[in-house]
């Protein structure tokens, strides 16, 4: 089943901007006859729409490129070096980068996906016989909890008090839901313990006994050109010097580090993208020791954000697409959310939210996209039904994470990191994404009864 899934996969899976453009006609090709738009009309969404995911996209990038700046710093590198060595086995090495992916995604999403891949990255380097596509594979895999984490922005956004929050629902939510209702509901905590366990176990089973697909450790060191010290010559510039100061360094990333200290210890900040984007940045500054070493680090890792920049415009437009409201009066997000309302009761609400959401994230991949499609419908036809808007909520968000699974659009960073295309991984996510279905369905319809 294994090797069924990876060829596949290799076989029909295009790069991630192909699959960019052929999802931009599915959905373009669907909303014509489904939303009775004419042609011009979804062009004219599909426009609109491609320029708003820039910031989004922005912040992407550096999440990529502060994230690998912060490790390549000599302690840092040390560190990871250190962890990398725990693992004796290929399994080991599997099992035990599942794990830390996962934490490290519930705790932050943006830091879980770089961490995640640059631990895996470096037992590839130091450990002989690990498959690195699934070792890739497993690191990221971990990020299907992260919408179920701390950083979920759906359930953030629940907790968000003011109006915005009834306006979003259509009136169905006026007070905040608790993060005790979604995130750390004792159910959503069992759910997330078991979709760990379930895919440490089933990446542990994938690893072939024979016919592993390595690589050389040669080709993960980092590319030792440019990086010659400035330190060894005699006569140094003043703009030399300011270059080498170490002070420079020390005072820029400390402000940074006293600003996040002030906003989230103690005017009640969230630790959001943007939070997680300065922490990176702060402490690489900090850790390089000179504006220079960060400079070159940063111009290296900058080069990864190459897919980034290219295709979040199309996703955008997508979304464009998905939400675009015709002469009709109707988008292709609410036609997918009234198909999964009149088909449901209380008890498989949940479970078709879920899967509804689950759909609507390969055209949509983002939270917020996410928010602005079935907030609205779903919580006014929860309540009707008399589900819990918490359970709502997080039904939202488990399937809007899950089939990030084989939605190459989140994984973009993890591959251009580890120097693979989705095809080398997504094969292995596939069996992922069975295994996590069934117990997310299962939990969501156990949470309903």
């Amino acid at each position: 089943m294994i090797k069924f899934c990876v060829r596949l996969v290799q076989r029909w899976l295009p790069e991630p901007f192909i699959f960019a453009i052929l999802l931009t006609f599915v959905a373009a090709l669907t909303a014509m006859p489904v939303c009775h738009q004419t042609p011009v009309e979804v062009v004219e969404h599909w426009g609109g729409g491609v320029w708003n995911l820039l910031a989004f996209a922005m912040q992407m990038s550096l999440v990529l490129v502060c994230g690998s700046a912060l490790a390549a710093a000599p302690v840092v590198k040390k560190a990871i070096t250190a962890l990398a060595r725990l693992p004796k086995s290929a399994a080991g090495a599997i099992a035990l980068v599942t794990v830390v992916s996962a934490l490290a995604c519930w705790l932050n999403w943006g830091f879980g996906l770089i961490v995640g891949v640059i631990f895996a990255k470096e037992i590839a380097r130091q450990l002989q016989g690990v498959d690195y596509r699934l070792l890739i594979a497993s690191a990221y895999s971990g990020f299907v909890v992260w919408h179920a984490g701390l950083s979920g922005s759906i359930p953030l956004t629940m907790a968000t008090p003011g109006e915005a929050l009834a306006v979003a629902t259509n009136g169905a939510l006026t007070a905040p839901v608790s993060v005790g209702q979604t995130i750390l509901d004792p159910h959503n905590l069992v759910m997330v313990l078991l979709v760990i366990a379930g895919i440490t176990v089933a990446n542990t089973l994938m690893h072939p006994r024979q016919g592993a697909v390595t690589v050389d450790p040669s080709l993960l060191e980092e590319d030792p050109k440019d990086l010659k010290d400035l330190k060894v010559l005699k006569d140094l510039t003043p703009a030399q010097r300011m270059e080498q100061s170490p002070a420079l360094s020390w005072l820029i990333g400390g402000l940074l580090l006293a600003y996040l200290v002030l906003r989230l210890g103690f005017r009640g900040g969230n630790l959001d993208l943007g939070a997680v984007i300065m922490l990176f940045l702060s402490l690489g500054l900090l850790l390089h020791g000179t504006p220079v070493a960060y400079v070159r680090a940063f111009g290296k890792a900058a080069t990864g954000a190459a897919g980034i920049i290219l295709q979040f415009p199309f996703y955008a437009g997508i979304m464009g697409i998905i939400t675009g409201i015709g002469a009709s009066g109707i988008s292709l997000g609410n036609v997918l959310a009234d198909a999964c309302i009149r088909v449901s009761g209380p008890v498989t609400y949940p479970l078709l939210t879920f899967l509804c959401a689950a759909v609507l994230n390969l055209f949509v991949p983002s939270g917020g996209g996410h928010w602005a499609i079935q907030a609205p419908i779903m919580f006014t036809a929860g309540a009707d039904l008399g589900v819990d808007p918490g359970l709502t909520g997080i039904a939202i968000a488990w399937g809007d994470a899950w089939t990030n699974l084989i939605q190459p659009f989140w994984a973009l960073p993890a591959l251009a990191i580890a120097r693979l295309s989705a095809k080398d991984i997504m094969g292995f996510c596939l069996i992922d994404l069975l295994v996590t279905g069934v117990i997310i369905g299962g939990g969501l319809l156990l949470w309903a009864m």
